[in-house]
């Protein structure tokens, strides 16, 4: 049974709802060593499975990431490519921004 909705969880839908509202900025970031790395800001881990959307991204994009202060960080320029895996995730893609 969820705790949100008191559905079970097969019919439960708290997630779903969850991923079309979140508001999420994508953009690159150099770090130590002048080493490239995309950071996926906006996304509420109290309703979203974190680790299981690094692993897809991590995946699909064929690179590294960790997640560090409720911002996934993946290894390499990644930014375009994430909104596309992000869109067939479930998230809305008018509430995606990629900041240039």
């Amino acid at each position: 049974m969820c705790s949100k909705c008191g559905l079970p969880q097969e019919l439960c839908v708290c997630e779903r709802i969850a991923i079309e509202t979140q508001e999420i900025e994508v953009y690159v970031e150099k770090k130590k060593f002048n080493r490239i790395y995309t950071i996926i800001k906006g996304i509420q881990t109290k309703d979203i499975d974190m680790k299981d959307l690094i692993k897809k991204l991590k995946n699909k994009l064929a690179c590294g990431g960790t997640i560090k202060d409720n911002k996934i960080e993946l290894q390499g320029d990644h930014k375009y490519r994430v909104k596309q895996v992000l869109i067939e995730c479930g998230f809305a893609q008018g509430m995606i921004k990629v900041r240039v």
